[in-house]
């Protein structure tokens, strides 16, 4: 992707779930709309934490802006660093309702379709620019069974429709806020001011990196 290519970017975060009142993945969202990087305008969309509704939403927006790049975030308590994901998979198994009291378990998220999808995100090389921007970062092998995977794979199944286009998408975990981590002793959060930056940074790489870093992100568990 070059910048001359880039018009618009759906960029999309959660509303609060699970008895919070904030959400860091919208809080971030809302920060950077109407923000303009490496040529291209971020657009923000709030995602209900519904499943079906959640990707109802996802594909009105990616109707109307017709993106050349799409980054879906959501949150990830416990986690300490930003955490660009790998793949997602066509799995719904949630652990806690959503905000509609729905609780599905071990549901396809799109009926016959792949086992699993990539993200087209250069998030290896995402990792090393946060880092030097002295943000913690980590490439991450599982979004979960939740909406947040729900919302991953739903994307990435209509991206891959589209591969003639060549739209890039992914999905990536923020923390925690302080505000919500004094809730749970021992939790690790982030600011906001520090997950907005980090974001900005994973767009403009998003924007500019063509092909991926090629080195080590591997688990062992």
């Amino acid at each position: 992707m070059t910048a001359s290519a880039v018009s618009r970017i759906l960029l999309t975060g959660f509303e609060p779930f699970d008895k919070d009142s904030i959400n860091p993945s919208w809080e971030v969202a809302r920060a950077l709309d109407g923000e303009v990087i490496v040529g291209g305008t971020v657009h923000a969309v709030q995602l209900p934490c519904v499943f079906g509704n959640a990707m109802q939403v996802l594909d009105e927006a990616l109707t109307q802006l017709q993106p050349a790049l799409v980054i879906s975030l959501g949150l990830a308590g416990g986690r300490s660093d930003i955490t660009p994901e790998r793949v997602a998979i066509n799995l719904d198994d949630a652990r806690i309702p959503d905000n509609a009291g729905k609780q599905p378990v071990d549901e396809a998220v799109v009926s016959n379709a792949p086992a699993a999808y990539f993200s087209t995100l250069p998030i290896k090389a995402m990792v090393r620019n946060l880092r030097e921007a002295g943000i913690p970062a980590s490439v991450s092998n599982t979004a979960g069974t939740f909406v947040c995977n729900h919302v991953f794979y739903a994307l990435m199944h209509r991206l891959s429709r589209r591969a003639a286009a060549g739209v890039r998408g992914g999905f990536i975990h923020v923390p925690a806020l302080p505000q919500q981590a004094v809730k749970q002793p021992g939790m690790a959060s982030m600011v906001l001011e520090a997950q907005i930056s980090a974001i900005r940074e994973a767009i403009r790489t998003a924007m500019t990196v063509q092909q991926d870093l090629r080195e080590n992100a591997g688990q062992l568990h």
